[in-house]
């Protein structure tokens, strides 16, 4: 038999799916008291799981999750979870090959925007609604790689802070709630941010408070000053969902899922305890609440993101296309560990409760699970979002104290050869970036003017004016060009071995 998340939950039992942890709480008294904005993956495998898993303790029930999807590609979203009550499979796969699935009934209700703008508003501005959050990518926070402001002349953004204009935006559905809230003299909800980018939550206060600004200087000072940004770190990776992956649940589990999730089985969130309308116990759910999570924040930035960037590159020019493959190769194993020990870790703060040491042989595992199966072409995506944020700051501070910076220089160039959108063999490489028609000519540019795609300030801000940094991005460069990236690793790895 086949359990069809469409049926209603009430009428399934764990014998409709042997094996697989049914969500054991009434779901129609459940109350929404949190919007999230930008249900993907990651957000069903994380903060939708920590709420679940609080509601089968039978709390949180003022806290179900009302997710919104604001890109045309939502709409497939939005089809899934509504033909099955919002209810989806998470299937943990563990190292061993060991599988774990679990239905989560977290999400209570699932809007898509461009279906009918006010009702998200209604919804935003609702006063049961007291957290709003966010996994909105990298990109999605619009401001500038260098100067780090807002940027606030993105057509969309402009045509959304137009007087009346319906939002399309993050910016403008947000702002309009908490303009809306202000007028009807409700307190402002908390904005949290969950996204990879650093200090999320005062860079969330920085832009929507710039895009308010926009509308009415007043109210952006009003939600720069009234509107509580509390910042968190959330860490596991979740490969993107593939048919391969619903066969296995189908299969496996006897499930018919339309869009299931995978995902490793560690799990961690800190979270700035900064709530001022409450929020649910996230403590009892295996969440880290903190006076200040930026020292947890850079650790995972640097040691985690950085080092998906150190595999992704390099990874797929030597030939592999999953993590795990790459990972399994020691020469890049142990160039990724070298990255973390010699340039990234020296740039951290003290972390209260965390064994460096213990954290990276953690990752190091992680990245190496071939049951998660993550793909090198996702790690290779959206680099323009990533790199500036994860890896130039390890850069930067490595300059100004005179540390090591040869294998971040090679990560740099290793993303530039990429970028030529050709690899070692001849084969078309499909480079997915939004500056892609900007960056790919840059690159391809690269044997008339080696430091072409280094000058882009916007993404490296002076780094192509440091003289030690060109000369170790153009020995990188260089050398993948001459001996290929198999080659270039292993000469990195032999010239600098690690200290024991």
């Amino acid at each position: 038999m086949t359990l069809d998340l469409g049926t209603p939950l009430v009428s399934l039992s764990t014998r409709d799916a042997p094996g697989v942890d049914l969500p054991g709480y009434d779901r129609s008294g459940i109350e929404v008291g949190i919007v999230h904005l930008g249900v993907g993956g990651f957000h069903r495998a994380h903060q939708a799981l920590a709420v679940d898993e609080l509601l089968r303790r039978g709390e949180a029930r003022e806290w179900g999750i009302c997710g919104v999807g604001l890109m045309p590609g939502d709409a497939a979203m939005r089809d899934a979870l509504r033909a099955q009550d919002g209810l989806y499979t998470l299937v943990t796969k563990h190292p061993d090959g060991r599988l774990e699935a679990r239905v989560v009934g977290s999400l209570v209700e699932y809007l898509y925007a461009p279906d009918d703008p006010e009702v998200v508003l209604e919804r935003l501005a609702d006063p049961a609604t007291r957290i709003v959050s966010l996994t909105v990518t990298e990109g999605g926070y619009n401001f500038d790689q260098v100067t780090g402001e807002f940027d606030t002349t993105t057509p969309a953004v402009v045509a959304d802070a137009r007087p009346g204009a319906v939002p399309t935006t993050v910016f403008g559905y947000v702002v309009e709630a908490l303009a809306r809230r202000r007028e009807r003299g409700l307190p402002p909800f908390t904005v949290m941010s969950c996204d990879n980018v650093q200090g999320n939550g005062e860079k969330a206060r920085a832009v929507f408070s710039a895009f308010a600004g926009m509308r009415d200087p007043e109210l952006g000072r009003w939600v720069h000053d009234a509107v509580a940004f509390p910042s968190s770190m959330v860490d596991r990776i979740t490969p993107v969902t593939t048919g391969e992956d619903r066969e296995l649940v189908r299969e496996r589990f006897g499930i018919e899922d339309r869009w299931p999730v995978v995902a490793e089985p560690y799990f961690q969130w800190v979270l700035e305890d900064r709530f001022p309308l409450g929020r649910p116990p996230f403590e009892d759910a295996a969440v880290q609440l903190v006076d200040d999570v930026e020292p947890y924040e850079l650790m995972k930035l640097r040691l985690l993101n950085a080092s998906h960037q150190a595999i992704a590159y390099f990874g797929w020019l030597s030939g592999y296309r999953y993590a795990h493959e790459a990972m399994a190769d020691p020469v890049v194993a142990t160039f990724v560990r070298d990255f973390m020990d010699r340039e990234a870790t020296p740039t951290l703060r003290p972390v209260p409760g965390v064994d460096l040491d213990g954290y990276k042989t953690t990752l190091v595992e992680r990245f190496g699970n071939p049951a998660v199966r993550d793909t090198l072409a996702r790690l290779c995506a959206e680099t323009s979002d990533r790199i500036p944020k994860w890896l130039v700051p390890v850069v930067r501070e490595q300059l100004r104290t005179g540390g090591e910076i040869s294998r971040s220089a090679a990560i740099i160039a290793s993303w530039a050869r990429y970028a030529e959108g050709v690899d070692e063999q001849g084969e078309p490489i499909e480079v997915v970036d939004r500056l892609a028609g900007e960056l790919v000519p840059l690159a391809r540019s690269q044997s008339d003017d080696p430091v072409a795609f280094l000058r882009n300030r916007a993404l490296f801000g002076s780094l192509a004016e440091d003289p030690r940094f060109v000369e170790a991005y153009l020995d990188a460069l260089g050398s993948l060009h001459r001996v290929g990236a198999h080659a270039t690793l292993e000469a990195l790895v032999i010239r600098a071995p690690r200290p024991r």
